[in-house]
């Protein structure tokens, strides 16, 4: 029993009683011949047997030839169990004994309890495994199935537009009219007429547009350069009829597709909404934001902004400002988060102090990625408590020209938003390249740092709109006379070519900022970096904190639904003497691009309007510097159009976009310097253009050569 592997036979027999039956006798499957039986012979009874077993033990109380009759004590045999059914020898069963059986052995495929436990849950997993592995193949197929309906979708769509294009071109050739026949004393003379798909009059300018050369039904479409007839609504809504200058807009192509770019502009002043002067504790002051609401967009409420979509913004701010405090103030940008969390400032520019207070244009720009409920705010802040609290002592100007402009893109552009913080040292510096770290990223692979911090890579092709602004303090004479320039440099396979340049006029022991507003084109692999110049004997230290004081900031847009474009001052017929209200002309520099441009009128040199040919949103840069005796001189924005569908104004009268105002020149300071930033709407066939006015001066020089340009990037609606 010991054994597992051993079965057990006790055999009885009725006529053994007492002590005197034999022992145990034991058969086991070895190879060992002493003691076992093996073969036929085990089968056999002892009477019948040739060969008697031998006898082993106390037991052995028989006679020759008995036939174990007398055994009254049981035996017990033991063997394998393969061998005890054919070789277990016969114990008289005949005679009336019988045989009681006791298997102690285990099946050879048992499992023990525990490994079979194991075993099951392996199984189990397994089998959870493959379900899950199903479900997932399951889903993709589904995913797939799904993404092939929407492309079927897609092409069915586009196979839709094709028709209705092509069905729209066959009824403008079927039902194309000979204007220049049909209509009398069209063009004002027969033979200047060149009939297209509307006509064309030889000669003709936008100005003879504005005057109705069209006539009734037609509108100029400058980008055809020639006359068409105003589209048919057909019954649908009218959502801005034709204009002399604009073709006319249904309803029906005003999709529900979400806005891929918006934009939004309100007034600032220290003065709460009902004109009531609002109490500032210095060294803080907030402006007060008011401006109507786009409750899909923004509201301004408690003079802050309200954001209502998810996003990126972009914001401008212009002002213009003179103060009595000792040191500088300082205009943050702010934004506050809706998780409670404190707010991070985006942008700060130092104005300086100056013996004689005198306004000065202030423009600060900041980019953001955005949630609904996140909070746009606008500070002032002094750096000590000496600071007039009273109406001479801050003074902001006309709440006109303080103006917040705001260009919001969809995530579903596919923008990129990045900030870095300067690096800065303590050191006094002259000439001065800015290393960079990283303070916030939307996609860390589209926009980063060069391999030595000083420039900004980009990883694909697109358009960027960045502005750098740097706070400093300066010692010397010559940094009054000479003043400051910061450059911008894109870094093409190596080799660095200039793209901006911007002038600020030097102070002495004094802190301010500044600051440059750039856009370009960019492909993988290009680099922006800056360059700080100071005059030989100026002194100048830089500094930076977490205010924004010294911080690089950009979005970037893919190339496929963005464009920029860049113009110089033009070298010939800018205003000179006693400047009211003269435009100025501009050349471009960039190569040319479908959604905008510079509009060719008169002159070939003298191009003065900005046309767009889509609709989207715009955001636009001025730099000037001048030398000037103007009390104050001002430079603003114009369009032609009104902002609502490319709408032409009432009389054709341009309307205001932005303004910038600033006061006499410092002291000793050679030239001057003046900026100008906004974002606003376009359509096809909106125009724009600037005019510089000099209010009881002159202005004595305008710098075509550095210093002076203009930069716009558009993003599609």
């Amino acid at each position: 029993r010991t054994n597992p592997r051993t079965i057990t036979a006790e055999v009885f027999h009725p006529g053994c009683s007492g002590g005197s039956c034999p022992t145990t006798v034991s058969h086991r499957g070895t190879n060992d011949d002493k003691g076992e039986c093996k073969g036929i012979g085990c089968r056999l009874t002892p009477r019948v047997s040739q060969k008697q077993q031998p006898c082993v033990g106390s037991g052995c109380r028989m006679h020759a030839g008995d036939d174990g009759r007398r055994d009254s004590s049981p035996v017990q045999a033991t063997d394998r169990a393969a061998q005890f059914l054919g070789e277990l020898p016969d114990f008289g069963l005949d005679r009336g004994a019988w045989i009681q059986l006791a298997c102690d052995m285990k099946p050879s495929n048992e499992v023990p309890s525990e490994d079979a436990l194991v075993l099951q849950l392996q199984l189990s997993k397994g089998q959870e495994r493959f379900v899950e592995a199903l479900k997932g193949q399951q889903s993709e197929v589904k995913e797939l199935q799904r993404l092939l309906s929407e492309q079927q979708g897609a092409l069915v769509n586009q196979q839709r537009e094709i028709l209705e294009q092509q069905r729209r071109m066959y009824d403008q050739m079927e039902q194309d009219r000979d204007e220049c026949l049909e209509i009398s004393d069209l063009c004002r003379n027969k033979q200047k007429c060149i009939n297209t798909p509307g006509f064309k009059c030889q000669g003709m300018t936008v100005h003879d547009a504005n005057s109705g050369m069209c006539g009734h039904g037609y509108f100029y479409n400058s980008e055809m350069d020639e006359c068409q007839a105003c589209s048919e609504c057909d019954g649908e809504p009218v959502v801005s009829p034709c204009t002399l200058v604009t073709d006319t807009v249904c309803s029906g192509s005003v999709t529900d597709v979400p806005a891929l770019s918006l934009s939004w502009s309100g007034d600032m002043s220290l003065k709460g909404p009902k004109g009531q002067i609002l109490v500032h504790t210095f060294p803080s002051a907030q402006l007060h934001i008011q401006g109507r609401d786009d409750m899909g967009l923004v509201s301004a409420e408690d003079g802050q902004l309200v954001l209502r979509q998810h996003g990126l913004v972009w914001l401008d701010g212009v002002l213009s400002l003179g103060h009595g405090c000792r040191s500088f103030i300082q205009v943050c940008l702010r934004v506050n988060h809706t998780d409670g969390s404190e707010g991070r400032d985006l942008s700060g520019i130092r104005v300086e102090h100056q013996e004689r207070r005198s306004l000065q244009g202030v423009s600060i720009s900041g980019v953001a990625e955005v949630a609904p409920g996140h909070l746009m705010s606008l500070f002032l802040r002094s750096a000590s408590h000496h600071c007039n609290q009273s109406s001479e002592g801050l003074q902001l100007y006309d709440t006109s020209v303080a103006m917040l402009s705001l260009l919001w893109l969809s995530h579903d552009t596919g923008a990129v938003a990045m900030t870095a913080q300067a690096v800065v040292s303590a050191h006094y510096h002259t000439n001065y390249r800015p290393a960079f770290r990283i303070s916030s990223t939307s996609d860390p692979y589209v926009v980063g740092l060069s391999h030595d911090s000083r420039g900004i890579r980009f990883a694909e092709s697109g358009t960027v709109r960045f502005v750098f602004q740097q706070a400093l303090y300066s010692m010397g004479q010559a940094c009054v006379s000479d003043g400051f320039q910061l450059v911008a440099y894109l870094n093409k396979n190596g080799t660095s070519t200039e793209m901006f340049r911007v002038f600020k006029p030097g102070v002495h022991y004094r802190d301010t900022s500044i600051s440059l507003s750039g856009a370009a084109t960019v492909s993988p692999g290009d680099a922006i970096g800056f360059e700080i110049l100071s005059p030989a004997q100026c002194n100048v230290r830089f500094f930076g904190d977490e205010s924004g004081i010294s911080l690089f900031s950009l979005f970037w847009v893919p190339a496929a639904i963005s464009s920029s474009m860049t113009a110089s001052v033009a070298n010939t017929g800018l205003p000179s003497g006693a400047v009211r209200n003269k435009p100025l002309f501009f050349h471009q520099t960039s190569p040319q691009v479908p959604q905008m441009g510079l509009l060719v009128k008169g002159s070939p040199n003298q191009k003065k309007d900005f046309v767009f040919r889509e609709s989207g949103t715009v955001s636009v840069a001025l730099d000037l510097k001048l030398i000037h005796s103007c009390n104050l001189v001002k430079v603003t924005l114009l369009r032609r159009s009104d902002s609502e569908g490319g709408r032409e104004a009432e009389g054709l009268r341009p309307v205001p976009i932005a303004q910038q105002v600033a006061g006499q020149m410092l002291e000793g300071c050679q030239w001057a310097s003046l900026s100008l930033r906004a974002s606003f709407q376009v359509y096809n066939g909106t125009t724009v253009f600037f005019i510089l006015d000099c209010v009881r001066g002159r202005v004595n020089q305008i710098s075509h050569q550095a210093g002076s340009g203009v930069s716009a990037v558009w993003v599609a609606a």
